[in-house]
């Protein structure tokens, strides 16, 4: 490592771990290769004693790796119950984008992309998982419910972890978890695929809330808005463009088996570019790892004097009662409570749409009258025409308001849904009515998506950021999952009932936004808090 700042607490149990882990992947591939005369297929096959050496090699591996990433006890109480107020560095806030601040953005962009295709490659593996295990579409599906229950676990718990043991080792544990579910790709029994896709699934909903908390408290305030935004714009198109190409490419020479295999190389890259990811400065002074925290802000201010101690009266505002710390139960409590439950509603109410009434969507508009094929022309036309309305919300976060512009994408999703009720209520079977309806859904819930994670990673408190953004993170995972729980209850086969009912969340979220959000745009994150304070 080249500075301190990018050090391990136990470097030689990370590098150790890294190497089990690989080596348990690599002991899965001898009977893989044996499987390649009847293209792959294993299933129904007993694992061999290397297999099995492989398969304790993964969890011990991953149980090592995480030691050397975490902090040792000491620090980590100081996070949990810290004595005093860190100093307050200028944390680089105003100095222009340089090259440490677009190496960040690349490396964070290439996480994100690896964290989404994971999730999206699920889609491409069940047929030919299905094919293989001799399974319905139903029992595969449950594939699907377990990477989504996954995701759920993994933004909470990694939300948590992320303000015990740094925002930088807790992106690096879900890469070496990625590198160990490859060993998916090998197994014999449906059964260890579930369990497998689980792990995957908790990793990749840990990633996501963990890269935007680094990312705002990284970038300099006048860029924060709107690279967020568009981080995660552009790292989920890249992610499902990463996984439809991995399909196309791999699957007909290699079997779908090839899909989970690629975890390996993918989860091994954000590794092998760990030294372009610091640790964020906020966090390390919150640790009270100053020297460290100082040599971060000196690479990103290019050692101006932003990297010197606020002044006496910066100082003085920082230590003030104003400025007390918040516990993680009052999250939901005090004056951050309002925010947060319009935060989580809004979150539970966008995975029950996004999952559950987007996905039922082609069915109902054949119910509509519009007959199957032109039902996925339509989507597919009101996609390309909602795609480029990305950019608008980049420029509403970032120029016009982030707090007005979260509200704004939540208002407008319910009234997209609203118009769906109205049609289905009128009978009307237009299918200029339908496009525009579709063109209207798609944009607002791609804008509440796009701005609901960044916010929620500017507004929480240093030592609770990554906890409150994965606690939302986890709560768009969590309406996922109720959305496939109601889909297979049969509600939104009522498009008109399940419309609004949808919808009535929506309005609820947007209510207690407006009413109780803060505005983020131009304000340091110390400012915000000191804002939310008093």
């Amino acid at each position: 490592m080249r500075s301190k700042d990018l050090s391990f607490h136990h470097p030689v149990a990370f590098w150790l771990g890294c190497t089990a882990v690989i080596a348990g992947v690599l002991a899965h591939l001898p009977m893989l290769a044996m499987a390649a005369p009847m293209h792959f297929r294993l299933a129904g096959m007993p694992m061999d004693n290397l297999m099995l050496v492989g398969m304790a090699l993964v969890p011990l591996g991953v149980l090592l790796a995480g030691y050397g990433l975490m902090p040792r006890l000491q620090q980590m109480r100081r996070t949990l119950h810290p004595d005093r107020e860190p100093l307050p560095f200028h944390a680089a806030d105003h100095v222009p984008l340089n090259r440490e601040h677009w190496k960040l953005v690349g490396v964070l962009t290439v996480a994100l992309a690896v964290d989404v295709m994971k999730p999206a490659t699920i889609g491409f593996v069940m047929p030919g998982l299905s094919a293989e295990y001799g399974i319905s579409g139903a029992t595969a599906g449950w594939l699907a419910l377990s990477a989504l229950t996954g995701t759920v676990v993994g933004s909470i718990v990694w939300g948590r972890l992320g303000d015990l043991f740094g925002r930088r080792a807790t992106i690096l544990l879900s890469a070496l978890m990625f590198m160990g579910t490859a060993i998916c790709g090998a197994m014999p029994a449906f059964g260890w695929n579930l369990v497998m896709c689980f792990m995957m699934g908790a990793a990749a909903g840990g990633m996501l809330p963990i890269t935007f908390t680094l990312m705002a408290e990284t970038i300099p305030t006048r860029h924060r808005g709107w690279l967020l935004v568009a981080l995660g714009g552009v790292g989920s198109s890249v992610g499902y463009l990463l996984a439809s190409g991995a399909a196309a490419l791999f699957e007909p020479a290699w079997s779908w088996r090839a899909l989970w295999l690629l975890n390996l190389p993918t989860g091994a890259l954000i590794i092998l570019l760990n030294r372009y990811i610091p640790e964020s400065p906020r966090f390390l002074a919150l640790a009270g790892l100053e020297e460290q925290a100082r040599a971060v802000l000196q690479r990103f201010s290019g050692g101006a004097a932003a990297v010197a101690v606020a002044s006496a009266g910066d100082a003085a505002r920082a230590r003030s009662p104003a400025a007390a710390r918040i516990g993680l139960r009052q999250l939901l409590r005090g004056r951050h409570a309002a925010i947060s439950w319009g935060l989580m509603v809004c979150a539970v109410a966008w995975g029950l749409a996004n999952f559950g009434f987007l996905l039922w969507l082609p069915a109902n508009l054949v119910a509509l009258g519009i007959d199957a094929q032109a039902s996925a022309a339509l989507l597919a036309r009101s996609a390309i025409i909602a795609l480029p309305g990305i950019a608008l919300v980049v420029w509403a976060y970032q120029r016009w308001s982030s707090i007005r512009s979260l509200v704004l994408f939540i208002a407008l999703t319910a009234l997209s849904l609203l118009f769906f009720f109205a049609i289905a209520l009128a009978d009307l079977r237009s299918t200029t009515l339908t496009i525009v309806g579709t063109v209207a859904l798609l944009l607002s819930i791609s804008g509440v998506i796009a701005t609901l994670i960044p916010y929620a990673a500017e507004i929480y408190p240093v030592h609770l950021r990554s906890t409150g953004a994965g606690l939302i993170a986890g709560g768009s995972k969590f309406g996922g999952i109720l959305g496939a729980l109601v889909g297979v209850a049969g509600l939104f086969e009522h498009f008109m009932l399940s419309a609004l009912m949808l919808a009535l969340p929506m309005i609820a979220a947007a209510w207690l936004l407006a009413r109780s959000g803060i505005e983020t745009r131009g304000h340091g994150l110390e400012a915000i808090q000191h804002a939310l304070s008093e």
